[in-house]
């Protein structure tokens, strides 16, 4: 984004440059000024520490830690590079690492930072006043930690971690600062880049929507375990696709061709068309991979992550090589019970494993 000044009925580009150029450092120029001023990158907070690295075997250090009036701790990066390095991953560590902190502790770090710039006041109260409290609330305290990103530029890996790592709950915010020479003058952009402000509030609310629905994905997981005894062989707590899996194992095993059993699961209700991918030839794990990976269209997951096909896992039989899908839903239950009274003399009995 260009910026123009208005000058004699006409628009004149106020040139860009660079905090290098410009003769701007990243500790004695921008952190000092920012640090004065926290409001502009990141409201309601109030700076409690500078280079700030309390913690054992680390030779790291927090560019600004603040503290909002919500009592959530602030992480404050600067970097006056022109793609923000690898700055989202610092404080994410940053974060970590101060995540513990009590309001005692607090004060204690509060106070060295008033001492060491030769502030004279009482770092308990004025914690306190800053929060509206009459004595520390220990069980509120410091219940989240928000980052604040502040930097000439983002490189586009940066931007989608964020976003990606905001979806997930996180509260980063990218501030960028650009630098601009208008004669003797040296004027500083600063545009929060994300969230972008004018959509501030309806990106929370789908990242809020996200986790709603990634947290009732979960729960509606089934994770029931079950037992399994097939041929005089006892398998203990197996999920539903390893269920599955043992006991088709079982059923070829004991030298049904896989054909069969295909054919008959596609003959019943509760079947499906397609029990297994199978080749022509005896193929090893290598080749099998590699020939299920053939029709791969991409995705979130390999494609042989839908089948049984590590070694070990899948059947040859008659010269041929059966690979088991391992995606199995409704249905699968009522599957098994009827693989069991379609091979009485496997003795295929199962049960839901309850803690």
């Amino acid at each position: 984004m260009a910026i123009y000044k208005i000058e004699n009925k006409m628009l004149t580009q106020v040139q860009r440059t660079t905090f290098g150029d410009a003769g701007v450092f990243e500790r004695q120029h921008l952190q000092a000024m920012l640090r004065d001023q926290i409001e502009i990158i990141s409201p309601d907070t109030m700076i409690v520490s500078e280079e700030f690295g309390e913690w054992e075997e680390s030779k790291r250090r927090i560019d600004l830690l603040g503290i909002r009036t919500d009592g959530s701790l602030v992480v404050i990066e600067l970097k006056r590079t022109e793609d923000g390095g690898h700055m989202e991953l610092q404080a994410l560590r940053y974060a970590a690492m101060i995540s513990t902190l009590t309001f005692s502790k607090l004060v204690t770090i509060f106070k060295q930072y008033m001492d060491n710039r030769g502030i004279e006041a009482d770092a308990r109260e004025q914690l306190l006043s800053f929060l509206e409290l009459d004595e520390p609330d220990d069980d509120n305290f410091a219940q989240e930690v928000k980052i604040v990103l502040a930097s000439a530029e983002f490189s586009k890996e940066l931007t989608t971690s964020v976003i990606w790592l905001n979806d997930f709950g996180l509260d980063i915010k990218c501030v960028r600062m650009h630098p601009y020479e208008n004669g003797d003058q040296l004027l500083l952009d600063i545009q929060t880049v994300i969230p972008v402000p004018e959509t501030a509030d309806y990106q929370i609310k789908i990242r809020e929507k996200k986790q709603q629905e990634r947290a009732a994905r979960s729960q509606n997981r089934d994770t029931t375990k079950f037992d399994l005894e097939i041929d005089g062989k006892n398998f203990a707590s197996l999920n539903k696709r390893w269920l599955v899996h043992a006991v088709v194992s079982g059923i070829v095993g004991s030298g049904v061709s896989p054909i069969e059993v295909q054919e008959y699961v596609k003959s019943i209700p509760s079947g499906r068309s397609k029990l297994f991918e199978i080749f022509d030839d005896e193929l090893t794990e290598i080749q099998l991979k590699e020939l299920i990976m053939l029709e791969d269209v991409g995705g979130k997951h390999a494609r042989t992550a839908r089948f049984f096909c590590n070694a070990g896992e899948f059947y040859i039989y008659d010269g041929k090589t059966y690979v088991l899908t391992n995606q199995w839903g409704n249905g699968t239950l009522e599957m098994i019970k009827l693989l069991a009274d379609r091979y009485p003399s496997l003795n295929i009995k199962f049960g839901a494993v309850y803690s």
